[in-house]
Order: C-alpha cells, then sequence, then structure tokens
C-alpha cells in the first residue's frame, strides 16, 4: 500500500481519486506553504499548541486540535484558500482541517520522528502531484 493509500484511507477517502482531489488534495500544498511537517510544528509552538503538534508526531494518541486553533494557528487565509478549493465556508474547512491533519501528520511520521531533509514529506507531495497530475 503506498503512501497516498494510507493517506487516502487514513482520511476516510474511500475513492482514491476523490480524496485526492478534495482535502488531501488541499493540505499537501498546505503543508507545502507551512514548510513542511517541521514548519508546521513550529507554528503550531508559537501558537501556544506544542504539546498537541508533538502528539501527531509521537507514536502516542493523537491530541485534537479545534476549528479555531486551525483558523488561529494558520490563519484565515490559508483556511480561506482551503476553503475555496473544497466549495465549504471558512468554518468547515476549519473543522475538516482540524480533523485530517492530525491523521496526514500522524501518516507522515511513522516512525514518532519529523523526517530529516523532508524526505517523506516529499516522498508523500510527489505522490499526491503525481496522482492530481499525473
Amino acid at each position: 500500500m503506498g503512501l497516498l493509500d494510507q493517506l487516502t484511507g487514513a482520511l476516510g477517502g474511500g475513492n482514491q481519486e476523490e480524496g485526492a482531489g478534495g482535502l488531501l488534495g488541499a493540505l499537501g500544498p498546505l503543508l507545502e506553504q507551512q514548510g513542511g511537517i517541521s514548519g508546521l510544528v513550529e507554528k503550531f509552538q508559537q501558537g501556544g499548541l506544542a504539546e498537541v503538534a508533538q502528539s501527531w508526531i509521537s507514536t502516542g494518541q493523537n491530541l485534537p486540535v479545534s476549528a479555531e486553533q486551525i483558523q488561529s494557528v494558520l490563519g484565515s487565509d490559508a483556511v480561506s484558500q482551503i476553503a475555496s478549493r473544497l466549495g465549504v465556508d471558512l468554518q468547515q474547512a476549519a473543522g475538516q482541517i482540524s480533523e485530517a491533519l492530525p491523521q496526514l501528520v500522524d501518516q507522515l511520521t511513522p516512525n514518532g520522528e519529523v523526517p530529516q531533509g523532508g524526505d517523506l514529506l516529499a516522498q508523500g507531495l510527489n505522490l499526491l502531484k503525481g496522482k492530481l497530475f499525473g
């Protein structure tokens, strides 16, 4: 099972094309904009949610994040871009991100560590790009 399959399954997408073109397709560019997993974790640390983000990376239970926390940490512009891409309002997009982002980060850090040099993230994003544009 490839990384895209795992991510799609983790995000509840039964149909790969649908999952890749929907929320999963929107989260890849979001991660890229944030500077990968390490940049995302740094944003959460700055927003006072270091423990939450670290739980997604570690091998234990993922702590939840609220839609409001997502908007606060990522900013309304980033959430608005995803809302536009998904065709939903800002609050719905923030809610979907709050459910999917912990699982995505968890799947991209299977050994409980942020990949050095973005290797795993790059692999995941390349798979996403290939699925969306290939």
